[in-house]
């Protein structure tokens, strides 16, 4: 029966995955279908623009050469014109010339004749006939103004659509996801000289496969990349994956993208624990600060409840770790425990200036940074079971593991555990790197700049464990979401028998 009843249980699993597959398939086909639509009716507008703007030059030439024509038919009319009224009044005054001069030859009397003679001979000469020239200025020809735009008809008739690059094809092989940053790889199915650069896209997601056409991110866009590989770098893996996809553009259009390829970005997100983090600490996402005047009255009054008559008297800043001899008040039963002021389980109290994270470490590989302020009193950074007690501090217990950094009064930096101290003989880094691996039962403190180690815990974890911080006069502030750097890496397969991992604190 048992047998039966899982055997459908991952019937039911597998249906209800294929169906959500397939749904996404139908999202992605009415997303195509929609792109297809509005990218149609965008290219036939920008046909139009471009025939308009084709027909509107024409038109321009046209005007030009028709004014061309018209002009040089008017100057050629205006100097012929102006030669044909010359002429006509040269003939007029030559016929009338003519006219007297065989008049003349009738005349009888010498002495008149001769006088008309002088007359006609003086005439001829100053008549305009014989200066005219009798060759037009201008001829007909208008064959400089003729057109053959036979070759540009063949150009026309040449016009097609633009060439459009192929769809690169990323490579998941030599895709490379390592210290926060991701390296993509692709190649072109063809040479092409034509490409001038490509254009990558990625977004987030907590989907495997394929993307989702409703996914509730937006493509992230890199422009510009000349060569056929791009690393991102600086990232932070808030989601169990990335979607890529990149094409390629020649001067005048983008080609299609390529097949989208996902890629696995997992690593440890979590943020403060609000609710059970101690009163007097002012707690954000990843950011912690001592706060004295925080919730002093529901404290006092939750105090009062559960310890009449004890008192506990602390100037603003006295040291959590100041009575280091003084063990810490057990912690009370379920039964008589008073009621947390919020969240479900309760606050940390007391010299218990602790938070927890929110997002429980049950097996893998993980690491995060931790910041103190400058001026930070003192502060510790480890991990911490569950059942950690709200009076507890971190390392005093066989439930948490921490390195505490005190700056008051004198300055130690040590490893905790169990109630146990190992001094460290390294300077505080700026910035401490925090590596857990779970299931190898090791909990590393590094330098998160240079990477060295400063203190190694091997033990055997039995129960899930949260980050945890205690932080008095000061405040910390957290990365998360990163990936176990390659140097750490590469130092774990070297660590084992270093003199900086100790069995005494276990």
């Amino acid at each position: 029966m048992a047998t039966h009843r899982e055997a459908l249980q991952r019937i039911i699993s597998t249906l209800a995955n294929k169906n959500d597959e397939i749904q996404n398939f139908i999202d992605t086909l009415n997303h195509t279908l929609k792109g297809v639509q509005d990218n149609s009716s965008n290219i036939l507008s920008e046909l139009d623009e471009e025939f308009d703007s084709l027909y509107s030059i024409l038109d321009e030439m046209k005007e030009r050469m028709v004014s061309s024509i018209k002009q040089e038919q008017a100057r050629k009319s205006q100097e012929l014109q102006s030669q044909l009224s010359q002429c006509n009044n040269a003939l007029e005054n030559s016929e009338e010339l003519l006219e007297f001069a065989t008049r003349s030859l009738d005349i009888k009397e010498p002495e008149e004749f001769s006088k008309a003679a002088r007359q006609i001979k003086d005439r001829v000469t100053m008549a305009s006939a014989f200066r005219l020239s009798l060759k037009p200025k201008v001829s007909d020809n208008m064959t400089h103004l003729m057109v053959d735009f036979s070759r540009e008809r063949q150009m026309l008739q040449t016009l097609k659509f633009l060439p459009v690059p192929k769809a690169p094809e990323i490579d998941p092989v030599e895709c490379l996801v390592a210290d926060n940053s991701v390296t993509v790889a692709w190649r072109m199915p063809e040479e092409d000289n034509k490409i001038d650069h490509f254009t990558l896209e990625y977004r987030k997601t907590n989907f495997d496969g394929l993307p989702r056409v409703k996914d509730e991110r937006c493509w992230e866009i890199i422009d510009n990349i000349k060569g056929t590989e791009y690393t991102l770098s600086g990232l932070k893996f808030d989601a169990k994956y990335m979607n890529f996809r990149v094409r390629a553009c020649n001067k005048a259009v983008a080609g299609e993208y390529s097949d989208p390829v996902t890629l696995e970005t997992k690593a440890l997100n979590f943020n403060l624990d609000n609710s059970s983090s101690h009163l007097n600490l002012k707690v954000e996402d990843t950011c912690v600060e001592w706060d004295p005047t925080g919730g002093k009255g529901q404290e006092t009054k939750s105090k009062g409840k559960e310890n009449k008559g004890r008192s506990i008297s602390r100037s603003h800043c006295s040291s959590p770790y100041k009575r280091s001899g003084t063990p810490s008040p057990k912690r009370t039963s379920v039964g008589s425990r008073p009621p947390a002021v919020r969240g479900s389980r309760d606050r940390f109290t007391g010299e218990s200036y602790t938070v927890l994270g929110d997002t429980a470490i049950e097996n893998g590989q993980h690491y995060w940074e931790v910041k103190a302020q400058k001026d930070c009193k003192s502060y510790s950074v480890g991990v911490a079971y569950k059942t950690l007690g709200k009076f507890d501090q971190l390392g005093k217990t066989n439930t948490s593991w921490c390195i505490h950094v005190n700056n008051w009064l004198q300055n130690t930096f040590a490893a905790k555990h169990n109630n146990k101290v190992k001094a460290l003989d390294v300077t505080v880094p700026e910035k401490i790197g925090v590596f857990c691996d779970f299931d190898g039962g090791q909990l590393s403190f590094y330098d998160a700049n240079s990477k060295q180690l400063l203190y190694s815990f091997k033990t055997k974890f039995t129960q899930p464990v949260l980050p945890g911080f205690m932080v008095w006069c000061g405040g910390l502030s957290l990365n998360t979401g990163m990936q176990v750097p390659s140097a750490i890496r590469t130092l774990q397969k070297s660590e084992n028998g270093m003199t900086g991992s100790s069995s005494s604190l276990n």
